[in-house]
């Protein structure tokens, strides 16, 4: 599966787009020191979320995943297993799931959730609303997929 070409605002399309972590790194992961600094940053946090072996859906949104070529971090919601538990998390994970500490020591802005705490609301519905913007537009955001 091919990532959309960027739209005009040099965002991806709206939508939520499935895509491997290789086809991401290839699409967004080149260019800048930058870039390349937050994408070793983001094949860090995926390692992370993969060791917990809880990790239901991996999700990125942000700059990262538009044409700007110095992104400041890599954005992420990981969505866990219900019953995933932090005290069964490895030490080294421990920093996805406090958003103080993955900002100062894995330089992202994770989110992190259990599908029952989406308040009844469909995962699907869920996921779909992090591609609302900070100016409350929408751009496409990716979910990456094994």
């Amino acid at each position: 599966m091919a990532l959309p070409e960027l739209n005009k605002h040099g965002d991806l399309p709206i939508a939520v787009h499935p895509a491997t972590l290789a086809e991401v790194v290839a699409r967004f992961g080149a260019g800048t020191p930058q870039r390349q600094a937050v994408t070793a940053r983001l094949l860090r946090i995926h390692e992370l979320a993969i060791s917990t072996g809880a990790l239901q859906r991996f999700v990125i949104f942000g700059s990262y995943i538009t044409e700007k070529p110095e992104p400041n971090d890599v954005d992420v919601l990981l969505i866990m297993q219900e019953d995933f538990r932090l005290g069964d998390c490895p030490d080294a994970a421990l920093a996805l799931f406090d958003h103080e500490r993955a900002s100062g020591e894995l330089g992202a802005s994770i989110f992190w959730a259990r599908p029952t705490m989406f308040f009844l609301e469909p995962t699907e519905q869920f996921i779909a609303e992090w591609q609302i913007k900070r100016d409350r537009g929408r751009r496409g955001i990716v979910e990456v997929i094994p």
